[in-house]
């Protein structure tokens, strides 16, 4: 089994550059980081683990250049968002900083793909709430217009783009894709449609549901043994991770605290133990 980390990278915290080094040197398999770009101080959206929201959630580095310099510094490690919150960007900007940062990574790259949890956060950017899955769908399919091998053009509800001349393009004409969200019918759904897998938080009850999502996969004519089911942000034992080998999982995302480097120096020590 991969396993792979992630991290709240902040002003305050372990620098990329330095812990992408560290994985490496550790073989440790990836680094996925999330992306806020603000969190409203007057807000009724509740954190989704419950309780106050913390404070690194106002502190995000930016994912794209915080993983930049991650692929600056290594040549095996994978990098990915977890997650992207697509429908807070303009699709044409974030369809080039994707494909530059997984040609200059050498195909390194896989794009989290998130609807968000924060409306005010949303609202900021222009979204309209009700309306940002079918955003999100919207957005990936004019991306995939711009990454095509021919000039394509995209005509959507929510953005539109001519045929174009756009390089780089990702090394694989598509960086791999992972839906976030919790299990419902119009998660899998849309993981079949447009994704190349799920990117549950936590794990906790993939017993159950990664047979439903299976089935609605190989309904939409998804090859079988094509699904990746990522969990994401997982506080490891070593029966949680036996669990998880036994559903066929192959990749697993630790969660770092989000602290300077010597804490999670020590916390890589403790985790090398699932390697």
């Amino acid at each position: 089994m991969r396993i792979a980390t992630t991290i709240f990278l902040t002003d305050q915290t372990i620098t990329p550059v330095r812990l992408a080094r560290e994985l490496e040197q550790r073989g440790f398999a990836g680094l996925y980081v999330p992306e806020h770009s603000h969190i409203p101080v007057e807000r009724t959206s509740p954190y989704p683990a419950g309780g106050v929201l913390p404070p690194e959630y106002g502190r995000t580095l930016d994912a794209f250049v915080a993983l930049g310099q991650a692929a600056a510094v290594t040549e095996r490690l994978s990098l990915g968002t977890g997650v992207t919150l697509v429908a807070q960007h303009d699709p044409i900007d974030l369809a080039k900083r994707i494909a530059t940062l997984d040609h200059l990574s050498h195909g390194r790259f896989t794009l989290g793909v998130g609807y968000g949890w924060n409306r005010e956060e949303a609202e900021d950017h222009g979204v309209v709430w009700r309306t940002r899955r079918d955003c999100v769908r919207d957005k990936m399919a004019l991306m995939r217009a711009l990454w095509a091998e021919r000039p394509t053009a995209y005509d959507g509800e929510f953005g539109s783009v001519r045929a174009s001349t756009a390089h780089p393009k990702p090394v694989t004409g598509a960086p791999r894709t992972l839906l976030g969200g919790a299990a419902g019918p119009k998660l899998f759904a849309a993981i079949a449609e447009y994704a190349d897998g799920w990117l549950p938080v936590g794990g906790r009850g993939l017993t159950e549901s990664m047979p439903v999502l299976r089935e609605v996969w190989e309904k939409a004519g998804r090859a079988p043994d094509t699904l990746r089911v990522v969990p994401y942000a997982v506080r490891p034992t070593p029966g949680k991770l036996a669990h998880f080998a036994e559903l066929g999982i192959t990749e697993v995302v630790l969660q770092l605290p989000p602290s300077p480097e010597p804490e999670v120096l020590r916390t890589l020590d403790d985790y090398a133990q699932y390697l």
